[in-house]
């Protein structure tokens, strides 16, 4: 495995290298195809014959992860690639095609390896195998992820015909989250919980000699702990999005900045404690996966400072205040679950405003610019509008509560 890593790595950075290069000099870079023709020959030769001692597949996939890399960075989705360092916490390699199970024995076959490997299945594998991924994390653990297909369709989606079927969902950092119906997840502060032990271990990590072993031994020990943490928070968050999922026909949520909300120092490390991004690429998913529907406001939605009941935006709310009175209707909004019952009635509104058909994608545009009034206006029906924008009688019902 540890040649598998090395020799991957080492292909991913001559790819690279040898793109640069091209660039530089022709300004054209060499595509994946032709970074490939050339590996065979490469393998011939006396400097570079050791590349045979690995899968090929895995070769070729690599000098395929580089050029989904260039595809991001050209598409402005992130940065431009980097060479790849063999100190770095976590080392992988793709097969392709050629990995087989043993469920009775709980053995796994790769390919290029002469004998079969003991593992700990999470589950049985459904579906033919397409692709697998050998890791290794930080803490010296293996790890195989095998993705298959089974071959299914996804389930289709019911269409909504009242608000309530939608569960409007608030993240903070307080309560991780709040619901439209009142429910309140409590912030279970992995990180935090462990802060103490984690300052212990850096400290005493801190204090040994570079290039000792006594080092890599303190090094193994914060990488354990931060494995714990991050354990932890992923099964949290995999047990929470089922569960909302499950319940639910349709679950709303905020479409939020954090990555500009991460420039506030005095809450980016809280902010990335809850893990917002992960929680919604884990609702997202599991939404499709159970056929239910997954909605998104708009980022810049009034959410808190407007009352649900008669849409009376109230400017003065600060982040400190957790309930608020409205001055218009009397009422004591507690400033989460006001949030989370405008989320789902938003979310709601925008369905009814651009209805796909049963089974469709996802609905994440926002409202449209002719909706939005400067102060909340009455309807024909008498009803007053949701937040500051205009929606129609029915979907502005208000929830009981």
């Amino acid at each position: 495995m540890s040649k598998h890593f090395g020799h991957c790595r080492w292909v991913y950075n001559w790819g690279l290298d040898t793109k640069r290069k091209a660039y530089t000099l022709t300004g054209k870079s060499p595509s994946k195809f032709d970074l490939s023709n050339m590996l065979p020959s490469m393998k011939k030769q006396e400097a570079t014959a050791w590349l045979k001692e690995v899968n090929s597949q895995s070769l070729q996939a690599t000098l395929e992860n580089l050029d989904m890399a260039f595809n991001a960075f050209f598409n402005k989705r992130s940065e431009f690639p980097k060479f790849k360092s063999k100190n770095n916490s976590k080392q992988s390699f793709n097969i392709p095609c050629g990995v087989d199970v043993d469920y009775d024995h709980g053995r796994v076959w790769l390919p290029k390896f002469k004998d079969s490997i003991k593992i700990k299945l999470s589950r049985k594998i459904v579906g033919r195998i397409t692709k697998s991924t050998v890791s290794k994390n930080a803490s010296g653990e293996y790890y195989i992820s095998i993705l298959a297909n089974d071959e299914l369709e996804l389930p289709t989606k019911p269409m909504l015909v009242d608000k309530h079927e939608v569960l409007g969902i608030d993240v903070g950092i307080k309560d991780f989250c709040v619901t439209s119906e009142g429910g309140v997840v409590e912030n279970p502060k992995f990180l935090r919980s462990k802060q103490g032990r984690l300052v212990l271990l850096q400290r005493n990590l801190s204090h040994k000699q570079k290039g000792s072993k006594n080092r890599k031994k303190a090094q193994l020990k914060v990488a354990k702990l931060h494995q714990t943490i991050v354990n932890k928070r992923t099964d949290f968050l995999h047990k929470l999005s089922t569960r909302l999922v499950r319940e639910s026909q349709a679950i709303a949520r905020e479409d939020l900045n954090v990555k500009g909300m991460m420039q506030n120092h005095k809450l980016a490390h809280a902010i990335n404690e809850v893990a917002w991004t992960q929680f919604d690429s884990f609702t997202s998913y599991k939404t499709e996966w159970y056929g239910k529907w997954y909605l998104q406001i708009g980022r810049f939605e009034a959410s808190s400072k407007t009352g649900n009941e008669c849409g009376h935006y109230y400017k003065g709310l600060t982040l400190d205040q957790r309930t608020w009175k409205c001055p218009e209707c009397g009422i004591v909004y507690d400033r989460d679950v006001n949030a989370a019952r405008n989320i789902r009635d938003w979310a709601f509104i925008l369905y009814n405003k651009n209805l796909v058909p049963t089974g469709g994608g996802e609905v994440k545009s926002v409202r449209s610019k002719d909706d939005i009034q400067r102060k909340p206006k009455k309807i024909a029906s008498g009803k007053v509008s949701v937040g500051q924008k205009e929606c129609s009688a029915r979907a502005s019902e208000s929830p009981t509560l």
